[in-house]
């Protein structure tokens, strides 16, 4: 079996609704972060020093935030696609007033409701 890896105009979806989640993420907008996460069981988090199980447990955490992240520098973002239905997106960033870099990757379905993170795993090496 051959995977078509990028092809553009799936690329091109999953860097819209990538960006659709970084909006998100920085104006917290917790509805629309819980809409792009599967509504699932099986979607994991794993955060900076949290991990949560399943989407009732990811919203249950984004609904606890009482502001939304700071501000960032997305310093490089890559975004692949396999096939027409598999992503991944794996960034490096740097938050406001600091020099530390942080990672962040997504895998990405596509389901029936559109592009939705399966899994997500952020974190910021020592």
């Amino acid at each position: 079996m051959t995977l078509e890896i990028n092809i553009p105009e799936v690329h091109a979806e999953v860097g819209a609704v990538f960006a659709r989640y970084e909006e998100a993420l920085v104006t917290n907008q917790p509805a629309v972060l819980d809409e792009l996460f599967w509504n699932s069981p099986h979607t994991l988090r794993y955060g900076f020093s949290e991990n949560h199980y399943g989407h009732a447990g990811i919203s249950a955490f984004r609904a606890s935030l009482p502001v939304q992240s700071p501000p960032r520098e997305l310093l490089r973002t890559v975004i692949t696609t396999y096939g027409r239905d598999f992503a991944t997106a794996n960034v490096e960033f740097r938050r406001e007033g600091s020099s530390q870099v942080g990672r962040q990757s997504q895998t990405w379905i596509r389901t029936p409701k559109g592009w939705r993170v399966v899994a997500a795993h952020v974190s910021m090496p020592a």
